[in-house]
């Protein structure tokens, strides 16, 4: 029983830190898209020490709370439709043998879900395309996709490194907690 009490808790603690997160958002509006990563990378004791279910539980949790009480609609966008979940797509992805078929899955998840979050933004939350400013049509959303992608194989090498800090540091020292 203790197993899952200890489980049950670092899941409450961890999704009430991540909602605690996307509220900070709207105080700092300039973080739309640092706040959802670090509040997804939350996620990785929880991957780590319970499992994808409980990952994916916690995911869900603060998905339901940030999207009725966080400010920054688009900040709970990019958390609802990438970084929220994906510490635990990236354990599951990281299994792939070849780097290459690897990397194309991850680039995939990541481009459908910038194509989703983009689109959404536009036609459901009512941000204009205007509004958007970066370089003229087309090739300021050519420039804006490379830029996305390098920036996601960045958040990637990133994660891959706290992953690998939990479990050199932190892992060894909280494994017993979560035995049942």
């Amino acid at each position: 029983m203790r197993g899952n009490t200890a489980k049950i808790a670092v899941c409450g603690v961890v999704s009430a830190l991540s909602v605690v997160l996307m509220m900070f958002e709207g105080l700092v509006q300039v973080a739309s898209i640092a706040i959802p990563a670090i509040a997804g990378c939350l996620l990785i004791p929880i991957v780590a020490e319970a499992g994808a279910g409980w990952a994916l539980g916690s995911y869900g949790a603060t998905a339901t709370l940030c999207m009725f009480i966080a400010p920054d609609r688009e900040a709970v966008l990019i958390y609802l439709l990438f970084f929220g979940y994906y510490p635990v797509l990236f354990a599951w992805l990281s299994k792939i043998k070849s780097p290459v078929l690897c990397w194309l899955a991850k680039l995939g998840v990541f481009n459908t879900a910038a194509a989703l979050e983009a689109a959404l933004t536009v036609y459901v939350l009512g941000i204009p395309w205007e509004d958007i400013p970066f370089l003229p049509m087309p090739w300021g959303l050519i420039a804006l996709a490379v830029l996305a992608n390098l920036v996601f194989v960045l958040y990637d090498k990133t994660l891959q490194g706290l992953i690998r800090e939990y479990f050199r540091r932190l892992h060894g020292k909280l494994a017993g907690y979560f035995k049942n």
